[in-house]
């Protein structure tokens, strides 16, 4: 039981590495969503973090004022999922709890993983406020190496960080949507060359001042779709989208990837 309200956490975390995403862009000024721009770059625009539980526990670390930071619902969650049947959802990454929230306000039973107990006690805390503490367990995990051991009717990805990669971690979740569920993956697309030009996306180790993004980083449209072919998948959604999100003063275009299949009953 979180010691600070009365949602319990439960802890399954054990290991090293770690994934942890949600929301939109911010501007670098370490803002506390796990999609924080700055965590990709150290001094020099060379990367200086391992992104073990260490780092995350101290990249949500709560801060005076914090309610401030957390911003509203990812645009693709609710433009892909408004219309599916309310059933059980897991936000794989779940961070504050932004999406996971937004979907238990509208009916499903949820589940939010991530491997920051800090994270996830200012998620369980958002829950108590919502009166949502009923609808939403949040478990302490590494996603990239959990074995929950059972599935969903939807599972949900929005800008995660994996260690193994992006498209191996896809494949990972994927397992674990029930038979005529919905997977929905929303992540950054970057091209192969691309200058940062001090913006790193997320889930890449960007090293700035010019350079591109590593291999595994980063996903495309089509990297993503090929995980899913029929019969055992239908792709429902796959596109590629530019735009415009206003943080710190400062207007900034993300272009974004977001895929949406269907496992075939």
């Amino acid at each position: 039981m979180n010691a600070e309200n009365n949602t319990p956490v439960r802890n399954e975390a054990s290991a090293e590495g770690g994934v942890t995403g949600e929301g939109a862009a911010l501007t670098p000024t370490h803002s506390g969503r796990a999609d924080d721009d700055t965590r990709w770059s150290g001094s020099g625009g060379h990367v200086t973090h391992e992104f073990d539980k260490n780092y995350w526990e101290d990249h949500w670390t709560p801060t005076v004022g914090g309610d401030g930071r957390l911003l509203p619902v990812n645009p693709y969650v609710p433009a892909e999922t408004a219309h599916l049947p309310r059933g059980t959802a897991l936000d794989a990454g779940c961070g504050t709890g932004t999406e996971a929230l937004w979907l238990a306000e509208r009916g499903w039973r949820v589940t939010g993983a991530d491997i920051s107990a800090n994270a996830l006690a200012t998620a369980a805390g958002r829950a108590d406020a919502a009166g949502l503490a009923g609808q939403v367990e949040w478990v302490e995990t590494d996603v990239t190496r959990w074995k929950p051991e059972r599935a969903w009717d939807l599972v949900v990805t929005s800008y995660a960080h994996p260690d193994i990669g992006q498209l191996a971690f896809y494949r990972r979740i994927a397992a674990w949507v029930a038979p005529g569920g919905t997977l929905l993956i929303v992540g950054h697309v970057h091209d192969h060359g691309q200058h940062d030009h001090g913006h790193h996306g997320h889930g890449q180790h960007g090293h700035g001042h010019g350079h591109g993004h590593p291999e595994g980083a980063t996903a495309t449209r089509a990297g993503i779709a090929e995980l899913f072919p029929s019969p055992e998948w239908r792709v429902d959604a796959a596109y590629e989208n530019t735009r415009t999100v206003h943080a710190g003063g400062r207007a900034r275009q993300l272009r974004d990837v977001v895929v949406r299949v269907q496992r075939v009953p």
